[in-house]
């Protein structure tokens, strides 16, 4: 596994009453402790298993050498508490545009409601904008009634109705 790059640069810090939070890019010591935020919601219980990382090294792998992924975490005082991961898709649509997409995004319970989510999107919005993307998207499962009522605080607007087919 390459370990060139760990990005252990602070990509944001803001101050809690619990700390200083941090957003960096995610290093592969990072996996035990994002796979737990995964697991930790309704919908991460029943198909993540924050047990065994071995299913995920490739993954993770492969996500960290491709230059249009970025896979984030938010540290708290050291303790890795929040995630998220963007990709960054080329398109002819749209007169050819850049867009990003916002993937497995996740704050601890504990932390939720003090602004960390927020501060996340802003930064992962602009650095959309910094990478020259004309679009921001994301899914968000239709039971996270609260995470849509977030995202649409945020300026997200439910424009679309998408479908999945597992294989």
């Amino acid at each position: 596994m390459s370990h060139a790059n760990p990005g252990l640069k602070p990509l944001l810090s803001m101050v809690l009453d619990e700390g200083v939070f941090t957003l960096r890019r995610a290093h592969w010591e990072d996996l035990p402790a994002i796979l737990r935020l995964l697991a930790a919601d309704q919908l991460g219980s029943s198909r993540e298993n924050a047990e065994d990382v071995g299913p995920y090294l490739q993954a993770f792998q492969q996500i960290n050498e491709d230059p249009a992924q970025l896979l984030v975490v938010g540290h708290l005082n050291g303790t890795c508490v929040a995630t998220f991961q963007l990709s960054f898709i080329p398109g002819l649509a749209r007169k050819g545009s850049l867009r990003c997409q916002i993937e497995a995004v996740r704050v601890a319970a504990e932390l939720r409601d003090q602004g960390v989510g927020a501060a996340m999107m802003q930064w992962a919005i602009e650095e959309a904008r910094r990478r020259g993307c004309t679009l921001v998207q994301l899914t968000s499962d239709k039971s996270r009634k609260d995470a849509h009522r977030f995202y649409e605080r945020l300026g997200f607007v439910a424009s679309h109705e998408g479908m999945k087919l597992a294989l």
